[in-house]
């Protein structure tokens, strides 16, 4: 249990050795620790070393007195809580006020009495000892409530962004769905297309053949639509139709894989298709501009079990990390031109790894783009935080993955970079 005499130093400051004496032994009899200035400057310099619990101050000191010394302690923040009771002969009224008012919590009158003395000093020591425990307890609970506060404002973020990624989910699944039907009716007719095509050639080079000249009229819209032509390049233009329609389809596919809803347990799924169709979803990011060539996509994958877990949501990991990494491709390029880039192209690298006797899938997504700094690194997954503009960035992408990653399956994201040599993140998954 606390002791006031025992765990209490009292400073006591008079420039009369005898008073000194006699307070010096009234406080240690009474079990209290004791040190001692003959003036207030003295005092000043030993508060700095040790802070005693209590002060008792002489008012009429040689130098600086005790109103001066006060003050000083009272504007020190190390030593403006430290209760103060000045020992003056003087009592009257306008002493005391003036003490009181510049921060000193009592007075006592010379000469002492022992009980009176000993009775006022443990009061104020007892207040003091309540104030730092309410202080305390203030200050606990202020950081619990700043805590609850945070979690409660990640949580609602975490919640408008997971709303956010599911409502366009749905629309992009419903976009995927739309788009689909009429493509596949185009697909499925550029093939009747192409034989009824063969099949008018064929008439025509029956004609040909039986009524090698024909009258003049049918020459003349011969050569006006210059037939020969029509038919090498018909055969060209309903193939690139064809590859169009195709492409049309895979980013459909790709939109539906991306866009995958979750259920309420994990299913097994092949992580390729979700890295293929995110990359699908951004190739209008990889593709040349003017400014740069294309961005080189390099995949290395290993031959991976499906993995349980919840694709749409590991999707999204994987488009904020590529998305990332695309940003910090394009920030690498400022300041060099078209030719210094082709030299030094951009390049992601995406590979894949299977640790059997671990049963952990490795994916490993590397860019060598701006890189980042230690103190980027350490705080790149902290809620919030974004090196973005305003704007650009919420801070809210690497946070969300990796609570995706670690909370919903129990893996792991951690990264590696340098400033100037590119990052590169590492996402490790439990096949189970």
């Amino acid at each position: 249990m606390f002791s006031l005499q025992k765990d209490s130093l009292i400073l006591v400051v008079d420039d009369t050795t005898t008073n000194i004496e006699i307070v010096s032994e009234m406080l240690t009899d009474a079990g209290f620790g004791v040190s001692i200035a003959f003036d207030g400057e003295i005092a000043l310099k030993q508060v700095q070393h040790k802070i005693p619990d209590l002060i008792l101050l002489d008012v009429m000191m040689p130098r600086i007195d005790g109103f001066e010394t006060c003050k000083r302690l009272k504007e020190n923040p190390s030593t403006r809580d430290i209760p103060i009771i000045f020992m003056t002969a003087n009592c009257d009224t306008d002493s005391k006020v003036e003490g009181l008012s510049i921060g000193a919590v009592d007075y006592i009158t010379k000469p002492f009495h022992e009980k009176e003395l000993l009775a006022r000093i443990k009061t104020h020591l007892q207040l003091r000892n309540l104030t730092k425990t309410l202080e305390k307890r203030v200050a606990e609970r202020t950081a619990d409530l700043s805590k609850a506060l945070r979690d409660l404002q990640e949580s609602q973020l975490q919640l408008v962004q997971q709303e956010k990624m599911s409502a366009l989910g749905q629309l992009v699944a419903g976009v995927a769905h739309e788009i689909n039907n009429p493509v596949s009716f185009i697909h499925g007719n550029l093939g009747h297309a192409s034989a009824y095509f063969q099949d008018i050639i064929n008439l025509i080079d029956l004609y040909q053949q039986h009524y090698p000249k024909p009258v003049l009229e049918i020459q003349e819209e011969i050569t006006a639509i210059d037939l020969k032509y029509v038919r090498s390049d018909l055969p060209n233009l309903i193939s690139s139709m064809k590859e169009g329609v195709q492409r049309i389809r895979n980013i459909s596919t790709s939109l539906r894989t991306f866009s995958r809803a979750d259920s309420d347990r994990k299913v097994s799924c092949n992580i390729h298709d979700g890295i293929d169709s995110t990359i699908m979803i951004l190739k209008h990011r990889l593709k040349a501009s003017e400014n740069r060539p294309d961005i080189q996509v390099i995949k290395n994958y290993d031959n991976l079990p499906e993995v349980e877990c919840f694709s749409g949501q590991l999707n999204q990991v994987f488009m904020n990390l590529l998305a990332n990494a695309i940003d910090a491709l394009e920030e690498s390029n400022i300041g060099r031109n078209y030719i210094e880039i082709e030299t030094n192209p951009n390049q992601l690298l995406i590979q894949t790894i299977l640790s059997k006797e671990k049963n952990n899938v490795l994916i490993h997504i590397k860019d060598n783009g701006v890189g980042m700094s230690d103190d980027v690194q350490q705080k790149i997954f902290d809620h919030l935080f974004t090196t973005k503009p305003v704007g650009r960035g919420t801070g809210l992408g690497l946070s969300i993955a990796r609570q995706i990653v670690v909370e919903k399956h129990g893996g792991s994201l951690e990264v590696y970079s340098a400033y100037g040599q590119g990052s590169e993140f590492v996402i490790t998954l439990p096949t189970h």
